[in-house]
């Protein structure tokens, strides 16, 4: 709706503009823990959304465990509230703004609140190991430009994320050893299932290519049927 000038009358009235506003969508960013994700979205220079904020806290009677282990599983889905993290896109694609928790993921507990305002911005990223989730969720609703999967070499991403874990202080050393081991022994199997998902598997690169062409408005194919 634009206003325009009736000059017979001389006041204005409202018309219909034939350029509707461009829909906000968000490119879904995944991959495995210390995969590069938050520095690539960062590099993107799009508002971002961490989806790592949506765990459940430490004390919730339904976060799942390690098979074989009293360590709670924080790389399962389970361990994660899709509905709310969902909730937070819609908000965002619908009106530009939401509130999203605070999560310190040191003392597994939510600390706060905050506001993220996208304002008109017609593109966000959503990042986090578990946005695979909800590729086909967002297709569903009509909010998807893309679901992007980054892959590298298990070792270097190995290393990457036990630094960061170190440097940050986010468990003990030997849960992150721990971990760390498991992750890299898994980490194909976690990106086919993030593929199997709808995520497009790649590297930095061509996810660049692929942000760029969203951001552009040109449609690149979310497999979001691969769900």
């Amino acid at each position: 709706m634009v206003d325009v000038l009736d000059n017979s009358q001389g006041r204005r009235v409202t018309a219909l503009s034939s350029h509707p506003p461009i829909p906000t969508r968000v490119v879904l960013l995944t991959g495995p823990s210390g995969s590069g994700k938050s520095s690539f979205a960062a590099r993107s220079g799009l508002p971002v959304l961490c989806l790592d904020d949506f765990y459940k806290e430490g004390d919730d009677p339904t976060l799942p465990q390690v098979p074989g282990s009293t360590d709670i599983d924080w790389d399962s889905p389970l361990s994660w509230d899709a509905d709310v993290a969902l909730a937070a896109i819609e908000e965002l694609c619908r009106t530009g703004r939401t509130r999203v928790p605070v999560y310190d993921i040191a003392t597994s507990s939510r600390v706060g609140q905050e506001r993220l305002d996208i304002e008109r911005t017609p593109l966000f990223i959503a990042e986090g190991i578990f946005a695979a989730d909800i590729v086909a969720r967002c297709g569903e609703i009509g909010v998807l430009a893309d679901a992007i999967c980054l892959r590298g070499r298990p070792s270097t991403t190995f290393r990457r994320r036990l630094l960061r874990d170190l440097r940050e202080g986010r468990k003990s050393v030997p849960f992150l050893l721990r971990r760390g081991w498991r992750l890299m022994r898994a980490e194909r199997a976690i990106v086919a299932r993030q593929s199997a998902l709808g995520a497009h598997p790649c590297g930095k690169d061509e996810a660049l290519g692929r942000v760029a062409a969203a951001a552009a408005g040109r449609c690149v194919k979310a497999r979001a049927d691969a769900a």
